[in-house]
């Protein structure tokens, strides 16, 4: 059968990878040693992915016009942010395959009404609104410029720029607190972080908080949306948009950074009162360097490596372990648990974050547990879950009983990105580097005005 993630850059590193540990009879020092497990691991990731990473493409059907992304498993709908980071991972793993996320992005930007609302998940029968009329998180931008580039062309975007421009408009009507020039969800369910205690899902409290994750993504579309209209030969659009990345940038620094207790955290929308909850959210600016190298190493000292908030044994903490709700129930239905379990596209996040500014020894070793810890999920379960116990490691959800059939369903999704990372982490070079490269839009805050 034909190996849907197989080119010849990634087979070449994992002869190399083989080369290293093949070699049992030779003494290893400490780090060669340490090395030579990373390989090993990789190795063994990497065969469980071959096998399991397919089962996220599905074929064109009725409503999607194209091969679609799903999150497989208990998820047979394509999703916006699971879509966007499983078709990071297929572009890292090779260049041509960026074309799932092109079409994620088609898909998407195509299901855009006259307003500019977009349903957060499309299915063979249509868009799908979920717990109310919530649109689409801020990525539909940032998928369409990471294709782009790595298909090295931008033809097929310009017919989706009107839809594009119809989106982001819509969303700054209904989620943009001009006062404040940051940006909100209408509930915790609209974020993806389903129960995240930093948000709320009670109806008569909706749009309630400013959001650190809300504004973030939605500061990261508007760099997109400048380096697309550059692409489609827009420079005044271009520029108009850089000018609103850097506004909300200046926003959440001035608004929702904590310098004394070097944090980032929400507030209400109304008063102004700080939500003193230390949640994965709080960590996100950390990935495109909003701050001062010195303020991040503390940052990241004080919170993503102390043991009492975020750093685990198995990972990083989706909230911070002192914090009163902390927990890690099985919870799927109606809402997935982010109230301390490990997730991996948040541990992506903290990745990204931990090697902008150095910390390269954490970073390895985040890389190396995260996926020592999915590959005795496949090992026990032959697939994984969308969440892990923060304290043992084990996996959470979808459990048999939570499963159609209550047949074990599993989850594939963005857990494929550990592989991406540890390939970053055992290659030691910045040619397996490249899902850095993806994410970073290169690095456009420096350049911001």
């Amino acid at each position: 059968m034909l190996n849907l993630r197989s080119y010849s850059s990634r087979k070449t590193l994992l002869a190399v990878l083989l080369v290293w540990f093949g070699c049992g009879h030779v003494a290893l020092s400490e780090s060669d040693a340490a090395t030579s497990a990373d390989a090993k691991l990789l190795v063994a990731l990497t065969a469980d992915f071959d096998r399991l990473a397919p089962q996220t493409v599905r074929p064109a059907q009725g409503y999607i016009r194209f091969p679609f992304l799903i999150p497989a498993g208990y998820y047979a709908q394509m999703w916006d942010w699971d879509g966007f980071f499983i078709g990071l991972h297929w572009g890292n793993q090779n260049a041509a395959d960026a074309k799932y996320l092109r079409d994620w992005a088609i898909s998407f930007a195509n299901s855009a009404d006259a307003e500019g609302y977009v349903a957060g998940c499309i299915t063979p029968d249509g868009p799908r609104p979920l717990f109310g009329k919530f649109a689409m998180k801020p990525f539909l931008a940032q998928g369409a410029l990471v294709a782009a580039e790595q298909l090295h062309g931008d033809s097929w975007i310009r017919p989706l720029w009107p839809a594009l421009q119809r989106i982001v408009a819509y969303r700054e009507r209904t989620q943009l607190d001009a006062r404040w020039g940051l940006w909100f969800w209408d509930n915790a369910m609209q974020s993806g972080a389903d129960n995240n205690a930093a948000l709320t899902n009670d109806p008569n409290d909706r749009s309630a908080i400013l959001a650190v994750d809300a504004s973030f993504w939605a500061m990261r579309e508007y760099l997109a949306m400048g380096a697309l209209a550059s692409r489609l030969g827009h420079p005044a659009e271009a520029q108009t948009y850089r000018r609103k990345a850097a506004a909300t940038r200046r926003a959440i620094l001035k608004n929702l950074w904590l310098p004394r207790e070097a944090i980032f955290l929400n507030r209400r929308r109304d008063t102004g009162a700080w939500i003193r909850v230390i949640s994965w959210s709080s960590l996100l600016p950390l990935a495109d360097g909003l701050l001062s190298p010195t303020d991040a190493r503390r940052m990241i000292r004080l919170h993503l490596l102390n043991r009492d908030e975020m750093r685990s044994d198995s990972g990083f903490r989706s909230l911070a372990k002192n914090d009163p709700a902390y927990n890690n129930q099985a919870i799927i239905n109606p809402y997935s648990n982010w109230r301390g379990p490990i997730w991996i596209n948040a541990n992506f996040m903290d990745w990204l974050a931990l090697r902008r500014y150095g910390y390269r020894a954490q970073s390895r070793w985040l890389a190396v547990t995260l996926a020592a810890m999915l590959h005795r999920d496949i090992a026990q379960w032959g697939s994984m879950h969308e969440d892990y116990n923060a304290e043992t490691g084990a996996g959470l959800a979808p459990t048999p009983a939570q499963s159609p059939g209550g047949k074990f369903a599993g989850f594939v999704g963005w857990n494929l990105l550990a592989e991406d990372m540890l390939q970053c982490e055992a290659s030691q070079s910045d040619g397996h580097c490249a899902i850095i490269r993806e994410f970073s839009l290169e690095s456009p805050l420096a350049h911001l005005p």
